[in-house]
């Protein structure tokens, strides 16, 4: 997602010299030449470009040229990760690097205890989203990811899953970031009990905080079961050894399994994983395409991911 704000000077060094600007041939579509040339770089600087002209009359042999001198204010992505150093959080930094976006990411734990070369290239802050200095981390990004989110009592998934997420929407509408995205969860079809859980009406706490604050621009990306190896410590678990091939059944039996759908609970079995992979990507579409807005399903996660408009 780029913003670019264009200011124009023109020098024209002289027009047909047998010719006046009342003339409804002197710019004839089928006259009209064009060569454009656009070496701008993804850097927050004043870039320019020339667009040259060549136009005649229809009775006229020779041409003369124009060159219009462009000087154009690039806004250089930058993207703010909440969460960075996780697991999803990490595939999107990795994601958002290798797409040439500059990362900063916002965690307690700060930078991963990996030697991955990538992780060179974000910023690491250690921090907590109640108590951190906004200031040190927002102005000038362009958009925000919050992967947060966890397990534990009624009261701290409340607090980890809504309360700190809608802070985190807040502030970023206050700095004025255009674009939030949220890592939220599937909407199982499991009984209502259930769903009252500190871990669901967190989420759906944040939910609704990022598509009020943000309704033309905010995204909330719902996968189901997230798989790829997750480094736990000093281990890793592949969690792509169950999550793949399951994925992979799935969607070889969806025509079996649609039916099924409609029972209660049934999501548990057959809402398909999803690879960290592919909702890092489609996090990375989402912050980079303006048309990118609403609630994800993880269908649509996966579309998104191949870089597919939904």
């Amino acid at each position: 997602m780029s913003s670019s704000s264009l200011s124009y000077a023109a020098a024209i060094s002289r027009l047909p010299s047998s010719h006046s600007l009342n003339s409804t041939a002197l710019f004839p579509s089928s006259a009209i030449r064009s060569h454009v040339s656009y070496p701008i770089s993804h850097t927050n600087r004043v870039s320019r470009f020339g667009v040259k002209c060549s136009y005649a009359d229809a009775g006229v042999k020779d041409t003369n040229s124009v060159t219009i001198d462009v000087e154009a204010n690039i806004k250089a992505e930058k993207l703010v990760v909440l969460g960075g150093s996780g697991f999803v959080g990490s595939a999107i930094c990795k994601a958002a690097v290798s797409r040439g976006i500059e990362v900063i990411s916002l965690s307690r734990s700060g930078r991963p205890t990996t030697l991955s070369s990538w992780e060179d290239q974000v910023t690491w802050i250690t921090g907590d989203v109640f108590y951190v200095n906004w200031d040190e981390v927002l102005p000038g990004a362009t958009a925000v990811i919050s992967t947060l989110g966890g397990f534990g009592s009624e009261e701290q998934m409340q607090r980890i899953n809504g309360e700190a997420n809608v802070i985190a929407v807040t502030a970023a509408k206050e700095y004025g970031i255009p674009k939030f995205v949220l890592i939220s969860v599937h909407d199982y079809n499991i009984p209502s009990f259930l769903l009252t859980s500190g871990y669901f009406t967190g989420k759906r706490k944040a939910e609704s905080e990022v598509l009020s604050k943000y309704p033309n621009s905010g995204v909330v990306l719902r996968p189901g079961f997230i798989y790829g190896k997750r480094k736990v410590g000093d281990y890793e678990i592949p969690l792509d050894l169950i999550g793949e091939p399951l994925e992979r059944f799935l969607n070889a039996t969806a025509s079996f399994t649609k039916p099924l759908s409609s029972l209660p609970a049934s999501d548990l079995l057959l809402a398909p994983p999803v690879s960290v992979d592919d909702v890092a990507l489609a996090a990375v579409n989402a912050v980079k395409d303006d048309d990118f807005f609403g609630i994800f399903t993880i269908d649509q996660i996966k579309e998104a991911a191949a870089g597919v408009k939904v």
